[in-house]
């Protein structure tokens, strides 16, 4: 039986891990991005305004400062969804403050067989499995510490952070596939 955490827990994983917090991102897009302002902004002129003053652009710099990694590789389709241009858009404000978002095809995903999980692992010892609904609602998050679990979330790290794109090369090649 899955061990769901206390959604108001959620963000203390990010203040107190103590090296690295890395997350794969799987899905196509999430509901709470489509209802959000800067989302309908961007649908009306293809730009994200900067938001790098938000809380969780403040908690990458103070981890940042104290040598803590927060990465991330995000599974992007070709064509790329209308949510996952946004999400790289947005990633520039997130890669400023000190965060390592890179990318990485769908296609080259499926090669390496990565599963088609939402998680956050921290410091390879824990996990948080992120559950959606089929409209993409965020239902919980399911917390991993299973040793077994975590050396396979972990082999899932280094397969796609390997093979990941850094921003700016990712969105040259989106750009040159249009």
């Amino acid at each position: 039986m899955p061990q769901f955490i206390d959604d108001s827990t959620f963000g203390t994983y990010f203040e107190r891990f103590e090296h690295t917090a890395w997350r794969l991102e799987t899905r196509r897009g999430y509901a709470s991005d489509r209802a959000g302002e800067k989302y309908r902004r961007f649908l009306g002129t293809g730009t994200v305004p900067d938001d790098s003053r938000r809380p969780w652009c403040a908690n990458v710099r103070t981890q940042a400062a104290q040598g803590k990694r927060i990465e991330r590789v995000r599974l992007v389709d070709a064509p790329p969804t209308q949510e996952q241009l946004f999400l790289l858009a947005a990633s520039a404000s997130n890669n400023e403050a000190g965060e390592d978002i890179r990318f990485l095809w769908r296609a080259d995903a499926e090669k390496l067989r990565l599963p088609a999980a939402d998680f956050w692992l921290f410091d390879a010892r824990r996990a948080l499995v992120l559950r959606f609904d089929d409209g993409d609602e965020y239902l919980g998050a399911e917390l991993v510490e299973d040793p077994i679990r975590i050396v396979e979330f972990c082999q899932v790290r280094d397969a796609a952070w390997h093979h990941a794109i850094r921003r700016e090369e990712f969105v040259a090649q989106v750009a040159s596939s249009v």
